[in-house]
C-alpha cells in the first residue's frame, strides 16, 4: 500500500470514532431527557388522580372536597395507589397533605440524583419543579 492510501484509511478510522463517540453523547442526553419527561408525565397523572380523590364524596371513597380527607368520617387522605407507587421512571412519594394542597414528589430511576416536586392546589392545577442537578 501506498503512503496515500495509509492516511486515508488512518483518517477514515479517526472519522469513523470521533462519529461513534458524538453517538453516545447525544444517546446519553436523550436517555436524560427522556427520564425527565416521563417522570413529568408520571406525576401530571398523581396530580390528576390526587384531585379526583379531593372531588369525590366521601361516600364513594373520596376525600369530601379535601385533599386530607378532613370533612369525611372517618378521616380519608389521599395515598398514592400502589401500581402508581413506581414505574420505569422513578418512584412517586407524598411527602405533605392538607386540606388545599398536596405534594408529590418523584425521584427518578437514573441514580436517584434527580427529583421533580409538584405541587397541586385545591382547583387542581399543579406546578412541577425539578432539582438544581437536573
Amino acid at each position: 500500500m501506498g503512503q496515500q492510501q495509509l492516511l486515508l484509511i488512518i483518517l477514515g478510522v479517526i472519522i469513523v470514532g470521533i462519529a461513534i463517540a458524538v453517538g453516545i453523547s447525544q444517546f446519553g442526553a436523550h436517555s436524560v431527557q427522556a427520564n425527565k419527561d416521563g417522570l413529568t408525565s408520571g406525576l401530571v397523572n398523581l396530580a390528576a388522580n390526587a384531585y379526583q380523590h379531593k372531588i369525590r364524596p366521601c361516600t364513594m371513597g373520596g376525600g369530601g372536597g379535601t385533599y386530607d380527607g378532613s370533612n369525611c368520617t372517618p378521616v380519608s387522605p389521599y395515598s398514592i395507589p400502589t401500581k402508581m407507587q413506581k414505574d420505569d421512571n422513578g418512584a412517586y412519594t407524598r411527602p405533605s397533605i392538607s386540606a388545599t394542597t398536596i405534594t408529590l414528589v418523584g425521584t427518578s430511576s437514573l441514580g436517584g440524583q434527580y427529583t421533580a416536586t409538584c405541587v397541586v392546589d385545591s382547583l387542581g392545577n399543579n406546578a412541577i419543579i425539578f432539582s438544581a442537578s437536573w
